[in-house]
């Protein structure tokens, strides 16, 4: 799971105005359009050049990645908004979400509500069974990571005693039920031939939680 915190609170002083964790990098959003680039007399891939070698100067060995953001001419906001609702930062896409999607409303795409234990697909709560709900967020939290069958049952059957703890098969009768349940978004509980099963995220999937503590202690 891509854990995300303001710049500001890595270096406060007060522990809990930052998630637990390691800091793996940081993402710079940049609002500067291309006609005042070319009004400063530059442009954008000549400003894009100039932040990576300043990177390598101060961050030797550290990996880059550049994305522009488009939008239709004449879009109006900051410029640094545009870029950010584009890039899809989760503060800005739930700050400027209307009121009536918030909850649900006429909102399309995956909501995966990680601190209320609930799914909404296209505005609509889907039900799911309590192991079906523990085997997405297992998937989940461990986003792009391929988790094998034995650690889902370990993880997931084996310290409930009053269950029968399944075999690898029955882990795939319970995948394939909850992608079921997924409908048209099934894909985003992704096999992996041989292995097991990841969490892919879309562009069209948000991730709900209070705070997001890392659930694999130095993955």
């Amino acid at each position: 799971m891509t854990i995300t915190a303001p710049l500001s609170a890595l270096n406060s002083p007060v522990p809990a105005a930052r998630p637990t964790g390691t800091a793996r990098g940081f993402a710079l959003y940049v609002g500067f359009d291309e006609a005042k680039a070319a009004a400063a007399g530059t442009d954008l891939g000549t400003i894009v050049s100039a932040l990576k070698r300043a990177l390598a100067e101060v961050a030797p060995g550290a990996e880059a990645f550049a994305s522009v953001a488009l939008a239709p001419e004449g879009a109006g906001g900051r410029d640094v908004d545009v870029v950010r609702l584009a890039l899809r930062d989760p503060s800005a896409v739930s700050k400027f979400r209307p009121a009536d999607q918030k909850e649900g409303g006429d909102q399309t795409g995956v909501v995966i509500d990680v601190t209320r234990r609930h799914l909404l697909l296209d505005g609509d709560r889907v039900s799911l069974t309590f192991k079906e709900f523990e085997l997405l967020q297992y998937l989940v939290l461990r986003e792009g990571r391929t988790i094998e069958r034995t650690e889902l049952i370990e993880s997931l059957w084996s310290a409930a005693a009053d269950e029968e703890i399944p075999n690898e098969r029955t882990i795939d009768v319970h995948v394939r039920r909850l992608r079921a349940k997924l409908g048209r978004y099934e894909d985003i509980v992704r096999t992996v031939r041989g292995v097991g099963y990841r969490f892919d995220r879309h562009a069209d999937v948000q991730i709900r939680q209070s705070h997001a503590p890392s659930p694999d202690r130095g993955f």
